[in-house]
C-alpha cells in the first residue's frame, strides 16, 4: 500500500473521514485510475464492499473543498489553464456538451494550480460544457471568474496563463486567447495599434530580443503587450499584462507546468477514464485523483533529487510522477519525512467543513 495516511491526515479533520480517504487515495495510486469499479478492486478487502465504501465517501464528503486548502500562499502565482475531456460515448449525459470541433461529445475542465518543481499543485478546478452553459445561462470566461474567485478570499496571488480572460493582475496572449467579449477587445486592440508580426505597424522580427509596448484595452485599463517570435513559428505570440511586460511573459511561460501536470494525470492517471453519470460526483472524483496526483508529485520529487543527481541524465528525463507511480522505488523513512515535512508547509492551516 502507499503511504498516503500522513497527507490525508493533514487534509481531513476527523479520524473517520481520514481512514476512508486514506483507503481510497491509496486505492487511486494502485489503480492508477479514477474508475471506481478499478480503485475498489485496488483497495484491500472485499472489491464490491470497497465500491460501496467509495460511494458512501464521496456521499457524504466534498472533496473539493479538501482540495482548496493545497493553495500555497507562499507561491508567488496561479497558473490556470482548461483542458477538453472528450467523451464520445457519453452524449446523453447530463454534463456532457461538444467540444470545439462541435462534433466531439465531452465537457471542459480548468484547472488551478501553483507551480512546483517541473509540474503544478492543483488546488481548484471548475467544470462546464456547451450543454451546462446553455442550461445554467453562462459563459466560459464567467466560469473561469468563478473559479479564480474560490481562491480570492486567500492572500492574492497574479493569475498565469489561463486560457481565457484571468482577472487582472493576469496575462492573456493572442492569437487563439479565449473568446467571447474578452477575446475580441485583445485582438482589436492590438490590430488598432499596429501590433503585427506580418507587416505593418510595429513588428515582431523571428528570433530577435521581444518587443514590448504599453497602451490602453478599450481605453481604459494600462496593460503592456509584449511579442516573441520564435524561430520556427509561422507567427508571433502575444501577451497582455497589467505586470511588467517581462514578468507577465515569464508568469506566462509557467503555465507549461500546468500542461505536464495535465500530461501526468492522463499517461499516468489515466484522467481520460473519468467517467461518472453525474457532474457532482464527477467533480468529486476529480477532486480526489487531483489530491492523490499532488502526494504522487511531493513524493516523486524527493525521490527524484535522492536517486538521480542533477548531472544525471534521468534526473532531467524522469518526473516526479513518472518515478513514484511507474519505477516505485522503494520509500525510505527519510525520503517520507521530508516530503511529508514539505507537504504539510503547503496546505492551507484553516479547517473546512468536510
Amino acid at each position: 500500500m502507499y503511504p498516503a495516511l500522513p497527507f490525508v491526515q493533514d487534509l481531513f479533520d476527523d479520524r473517520a473521514s481520514v481512514q476512508k480517504a486514506t483507503r481510497i487515495v491509496d486505492g487511486i495510486l494502485q489503480a492508477r485510475s479514477p474508475r471506481l469499479s478499478e480503485i475498489a478492486r485496488a483497495m484491500k478487502g472485499n472489491e464490491a464492499a470497497n465500491y460501496k465504501v467509495i460511494q458512501r465517501f464521496l456521499a457524504g464528503h466534498d472533496p473539493q473543498e479538501v482540495l482548496l486548502r493545497l493553495f500555497r500562499e507562499q507561491a508567488p502565482f496561479v497558473i490556470g489553464d482548461p483542458t477538453e475531456m472528450p467523451r464520445p460515448r457519453a452524449k446523453r449525459t447530463e454534463y456532457v456538451g461538444t467540444l470545439s470541433d462541435a462534433e466531439t461529445s465531452g465537457y471542459w475542465l480548468l484547472l488551478l494550480a501553483t507551480p512546483y518543481h517541473g509540474r503544478a499543485i492543483p488546488c481548484s478546478f471548475v467544470s462546464y460544457s456547451s450543454k451546462t452553459i446553455n442550461q445554467e445561462a453562462t459563459s466560459r470566461n464567467q466560469h473561469h471568474f468563478a473559479a479564480f474567485g474560490k481562491i480570492k478570499e486567500t492572500p492574492g496571488k497574479p493569475a498565469a496563463g489561463a486560457g481565457s480572460g484571468v482577472q487582472l493582475p493576469g496575462i492573456a496572449r493572442k492569437p487563439g486567447f479565449g473568446t467571447g467579449e474578452l477575446c475580441h477587445p485583445l485582438e482589436n486592440w492590438c490590430e488598432s495599434s499596429g501590433w503585427s508580426g506580418q507587416g505593418g505597424g510595429t513588428q515582431c522580427p523571428p528570433g530577435q530580443n521581444p518587443l514590448d509596448q504599453p497602451g490602453f484595452l478599450q481605453g481604459k485599463v494600462c496593460v503592456n503587450v509584449i511579442g516573441v517570435w520564435k524561430k520556427g513559428f509561422s507567427q508571433p505570440m502575444w501577451i497582455m499584462t497589467d505586470m511588467e511586460a517581462m514578468v507577465g511573459l515569464t508568469y506566462y511561460l509557467e503555465r507549461m507546468k500546468i500542461e505536464e501536470a495535465f500530461r501526468d494525470l492522463k499517461s499516468l492517471l489515466n484522467f481520460q477514464k473519468l467517467m461518472n453519470k453525474h457532474r457532482c460526483q464527477m467533480e468529486k472524483m476529480v477532486a480526489l485523483l487531483l489530491i492523490a496526483y499532488s502526494l504522487a508529485l511531493i513524493l516523486g520529487e524527493a525521490l527524484r533529487s535522492e536517486l538521480f543527481p542533477e548531472d544525471c541524465r534521468k534526473h532531467k528525463l524522469y518526473s516526479g510522477p513518472f518515478i513514484f507511480l511507474k519505477l516505485k522505488p522503494e520509500l525510505s523513512p527519510p525520503i517520507l519525512i521530508a516530503s511529508h515535512s514539505a507537504f504539510s508547509q503547503m496546505v492551507c492551516p484553516v479547517r473546512t467543513c468536510v
